[in-house]
């Protein structure tokens, strides 16, 4: 029979946390999916934000599921999982879903920014009236980078997991993951360029609409009348920058395993994996609420809910 891993406490505490974060985020992703995909067949078509959010909220769904499935399948059968092909094959996954996830992110605060924010320079007004045939082509852009980067992972995984096939015969997982690691510097790398890239289009946006607003303010005439263009640039900044924090923190957790794998301790590594699985369902959660139908349609299914709840 297999051997058992050294799991202590407060390592299977964090691996439940991420299971029940990883689960509730695939919910949450999945009623965006849903809610989405009934307004397609409904209106036979979808406008641009309407592409992103989808295209967003499916990778996020099949990155929380193969993590979930991945933690869940580590507390029962930790041996059976660094091993070939099953192992490399996750990683490679994981990266391609991760990148999707924060380049349609990236995507999206872009979007919001040109098509809120008033500049007169000929480029922006340009990207302006293309944007929404501009936007597939970037969405199918994405998803190939990703799907590059998730093929270098694949083939750093498989060539690391050779070189330590001892380790995993020893049914350690936390010990053998650990020094795993130590080979991945490469794929972190990777994976930590595109981040950066996606990183700085996000604080690019949030830099340009903040401006926009700030000479839209000042330009302003004062009256009575409900500046609707000053709400949508406060409803987009709101959006870019509660995105702005919480990419900061994922990327923050992120990098500081790299310091921290080195130095063997697994608990800060693993409290860092429980932000990052938090980050998808939360930001997700933003989204609907500032988003008028997934509001609505999340307000109905509660208030549904409530008076099942209430009859009983």
């Amino acid at each position: 029979s297999p051997q058992q891993p050294n799991v202590t406490s407060y390592d299977a505490t964090i691996v439940a946390v991420v299971i029940i974060e990883a689960f509730a985020g695939m919910w949450i992703n999945a009623f965006i999916f849903s809610v989405l995909c009934m307004a397609w067949i409904k209106k036979k078509t979808l406008n641009s934000n309407a592409k992103i959010l989808l295209l967003l909220a499916c990778s996020r769904f099949w990155y929380l599921c193969i993590g979930w499935v991945y933690y869940f399948l580590s507390i029962i059968y930790p041996k059976y999982l660094h091993v070939r092909p099953i192992f490399p094959l996750v990683e490679s996954a994981q990266s391609f879903l991760n990148c999707s996830n924060f380049w349609v992110s990236a995507c999206l605060c872009v979007f919001y920014c040109i098509k809120i924010a008033n500049f007169r320079n000929s480029f922006f007004i340009y990207l302006k009236v293309k944007i929404d045939r501009i936007v597939p082509w970037i969405l199918v852009g994405s998803l190939l980078s990703s799907l590059v980067v998730g093929i270098l992972v694949y083939d750093v995984t498989d060539n690391a997991l050779c070189k330590t096939l001892n380790l995993t015969c020893q049914g350690i997982i936390w010990k053998s993951s650990i020094r795993l690691e130590e080979h991945f510097l490469s794929s972190f790398f990777i994976i930590g360029f595109v981040f950066g890239i996606s990183f700085m289009a996000v604080i690019f946006s949030a830099l340009l609409l903040l401006f926009s607003l700030w000479r839209h303010k000042s330009n302003m005439q004062t009256n009575s009348m409900k500046d609707l263009s000053m709400d949508a640039h406060i409803k987009a900044m709101k959006s870019i920058l509660s995105f702005l924090v919480m990419y900061s923190i994922n990327l923050i957790c992120f990098i500081l395993p790299l310091a921290y794998v080195m130095k063997g301790q697994t608990k800060v590594i693993f409290l860092m994996y429980a932000f990052q699985y938090a980050f998808p369902g939360v930001h997700s959660l933003i989204l609907i609420c500032s988003n008028p139908r997934l509001e609505k349609s999340l307000l109905s299914i509660l208030s549904c809910v409530k008076c099942k709840v209430c009859m009983k």
